[in-house]
Parts: C-alpha cells; sequence; structure tokens
C-alpha cells in the first residue's frame, strides 16, 4: 500500500505521520517545501509535485484550505488520471464542491470519498480524532482499515455531500460557542467576580461544553500561540458556512456577529494564532 499525503500543514503533518511505518511507502507534497521537512526526517518520501505524489500512490489522502487549492493539487495538464487510484478528501467544504470532486475524478477512473474531521492535534495523537466518512458506503468500508491508522472513531454519515454538511453544521458551533462564552467571562472579569464559582456552576448544568474550560488559560494569560485551529481558518470557515446557510434560507444574523468578530480579530494581527484570540475583540485590553 503506497500512501500519498497532500497537504502536510498543521493538521496534516501528524496525520501523514500515522502512515510511517505503516504503509509500503509514503509520499508527502506540501505547497511550502519547509513544511516537509519533519515528515522526511521520518522516512516519507517528498514528492516534486502533486503530480509525483499521485502517480507513485494507490491512495490519497488530501488537506488543504478550501476547493481551489484541492482542485490545484489534483487536477493538472500533466497528470489527469486516477486509474485504480481512492482519493479521500479532508478538507472542509461544501457538499456541492465534494459532489463536483466525486464526478471529476471517477470520469479520471478513480474512486472518492469524503472524509472531514472533527478535533486536532491532541484528538490526532491519541487516536480520537473523528472522522466523518461521506459517499458510496462500499467504498466507505474498503479504506475503512486505511483510515483506521488514523484513527478509532470512524463514522459513516451517508452518501457524497453528507459529510461535508454535518462538518460545517458542527464547525458553526466552534467561533459560536467561544465567542458566547468569552462574553460572559469577560462580564465576570469586568465586575471583579471570582470565576472560579461561575465555572463550577456551569459544569453542573446543561450549558456546559468542554471547550469553555480548555480556553481559560488563553483568556486569562492572553496567551493564544501554539494555535490547535488559526483564527484565519475559522473566518475561511465560517465564510463558507454563513455562504452554505443562505442558500437553504438559514437566517444568519448570528453567524454574521461572529464573522464580526473574527475580521476584527485578523485585522489586529490575531489570524496566525488560535481561534480563541476572538477574545481580544470581545474584551479588548484596557
Amino acid at each position: 500500500m503506497k500512501i500519498a499525503f497532500l497537504g502536510t500543514g498543521l493538521m496534516g503533518e501528524p496525520l501523514a505521520e500515522k502512515f510511517i511505518g505503516k504503509a509500503k511507502q509514503l509520499y508527502i507534497y506540501n505547497r511550502t517545501k519547509s513544511k516537509t521537512s519533519g515528515l522526511k526526517e521520518k522516512g516519507a518520501i517528498v514528492a516534486d509535485s502533486p503530480e509525483h505524489a499521485i502517480k507513485e500512490s494507490d491512495i490519497i489522502f488530501t488537506m488543504v484550505t478550501d476547493y481551489p487549492a484541492l482542485c490545484n493539487l489534483l487536477f493538472s495538464d500533466r497528470f489527469n488520471s486516477f486509474n485504480e487510484k481512492a482519493i479521500i478528501q479532508m478538507s472542509t467544504i461544501s457538499p456541492g464542491e465534494s459532489e463536483l470532486l466525486e464526478e471529476r475524478i471517477e470520469s479520471f477512473g478513480g474512486e472518492y470519498i469524503e472524509a472531514p474531521v472533527l478535533g486536532s492535534i491532541p484528538q490526532i495523537k491519541d487516536n480520537s480524532l473523528m472522522i466523518l466518512c461521506g459517499g458510496k458506503e462500499n467504498l466507505v468500508n474498503k479504506y475503512k482499515p486505511v483510515l483506521e491508522l488514523i484513527s478509532e472513531n470512524i463514522t459513516y454519515v451517508g452518501g457524497i455531500g453528507s459529510a461535508a454538511v454535518i462538518k460545517l453544521a458542527l464547525n458553526q458551533f466552534i467561533p459560536s460557542l467561544a465567542a458566547i462564552f468569552s462574553a460572559s467571562y469577560s462580564y465576570l472579569i469586568k465586575n471583579n467576580v471570582n470565576t472560579i464559582p461561575f465555572m463550577n456552576i456551569l459544569k453542573q448544568s446543561a450549558l456546559y461544553a468542554p471547550t469553555y474550560e480548555k480556553k481559560i488559560s488563553n483568556y486569562d494569560s492572553r496567551n493564544y500561540d501554539n494555535p490547535n485551529f488559526p483564527l484565519k481558518h475559522m473566518l475561511k470557515d465560517i465564510n463558507l458556512i454563513e455562504t452554505q446557510f443562505k442558500e437553504v434560507k438559514i437566517d444568519t444574523t448570528i453567524i454574521e456577529a461572529v464573522k464580526k468578530i473574527l475580521i476584527n480579530a485578523v485585522r489586529e494581527n490575531l489570524g496566525d494564532k488560535d481561534y480563541s484570540a476572538l477574545y481580544e475583540i470581545i474584551n479588548p485590553k484596557k
């Protein structure tokens, strides 16, 4: 089994590392070549181009920013055959984009499943990353043993587009919950109220979500380095979510408010920080 992993950024690198020593060969490609050095030292083969990685592999994983980036990687005038190859797409894209990918990959003789993920680097490391699989069920079952090299937590959710819909619906929670909690937490701080009783009460209530507590140290220290999910990528996702919700006539007032916070955070040069840096907009320094 020869595997290619296209996109070895924040999430792609630890995902690709899962295949080292398990795949017959692991080919990797990233537009920024410096982001392949760690995996190269561990035994991965750095491809000169996406075409090179695809040509040499049986199964191709992708984890890149968006749909245009995917198309740039997968479809080239120099290489347009996926015969006897499978594409497992892990990026956050729209259901319509996923359907177009399936159609185009199948026209070139390949197999396609969508497999976006919920979780981040800690979940990759402990094999609990949630992989949401959409596509033909027989194909998902066929490649499930390969996906199990990444995580034990794999869920088949339906045909192509289903996983993309669920991923966007879930991702809408992430900045929205962070913004809601940041506002309440800031209110306590502004009134010089001890936050410990508040958290104890919250944890015993139906209002609690574990993500709240995970970000408190970021808020208290105002340090958002070493992001699990950079704020600029969160803004990219919320833009996509807003578009998708509007297409099906869902009111986007809440999403637009969160989007405004994220835009302001990017303007404050917080785009490369953890998304919890939106706290700086909700509760700016004096």
